[in-house]
């Protein structure tokens, strides 16, 4: 079954009627145990990543995640859920799971006429090969919500940018774990493709990365990939 992970942040049940509209069966769940023994894992959120983090916490959720990242669980962060996974955000100034090395930033000042929040519709452009993203059309628009911006340790996990003022990682992978910053379940027919191609991903998982991840602690997984 797959297990959208329900922590106060955002609406989860958007994600799970955009499945239901693909056929896709799902479950939403606060539940630590339930999210560590999924199939496959949708980790969502729209909200503030220190208050968002804290109630991982206090759920378990965060080595729930962490456990089912080191198992090998296919999971798709979207938003904020993408930015929890990365090892820190100036958000708050919050240490976060570190499933995936790298920062989240704030957008800095911007040029006039751009604001921040980066709100509404924006195209992303493919950088790196990856199922996730196979097919998207160059003329793709997705929609986006968001003050802070996704920054991955290692270039190379970057499978798509977007620009708003600066070019930043709106898409990384590292092993079973994929992540946007847009939102798959509000961008209509484009969307639902990227849910519909997580559902049948079958990641590939480096040996180097499977021994970094294991020998890592229960809350910062701190894979290479």
């Amino acid at each position: 079954m797959m297990v959208i992970v329900d922590y106060n942040a955002g609406n989860p049940t958007s994600v799970k009627r955009a499945l239901g509209a693909l056929g896709i069966e799902s479950t939403v769940s606060p539940d630590a145990g339930v999210v560590r023994d999924a199939e496959r894992i949708i980790f969502p959120g729209v909200g503030h990543a220190r208050s968002t983090m804290a109630v991982l916490v206090e759920r378990g959720l965060d080595r729930a995640l962490a456990d089912a990242f080191r198992r090998g669980t296919p999971i798709l962060g979207i938003c904020v859920g993408a930015q929890l996974s990365l090892s820190y955000s100036e958000e708050g100034e919050t240490t976060c799971l570190g499933l995936v090395p790298g920062r989240v930033r704030r957008f800095p000042e911007l040029p006039q006429g751009l604001k921040v929040p980066h709100m509404g519709w924006n195209r992303v452009v493919v950088k790196r090969p990856h199922p996730l993203l196979d097919g998207l059309p160059p003329n793709n628009e997705f929609y986006f919500v968001h003050s802070y911006y996704l920054e991955p340790a290692y270039p190379e996990q970057v499978l798509a940018t977007t620009e708003h003022g600066i070019e930043f990682a709106s898409a990384f992978a590292c092993d079973n774990f994929a992540a946007v910053q847009f939102h798959p379940e509000k961008s209509g027919p484009l969307g639902l493709s990227v849910l519909e191609r997580f559902a049948h991903w079958v990641p590939s998982i480096s040996t180097s990365s499977s021994t970094s991840s294991s020998a890592a602690g229960s809350s910062a997984v701190g894979s290479t990939c």
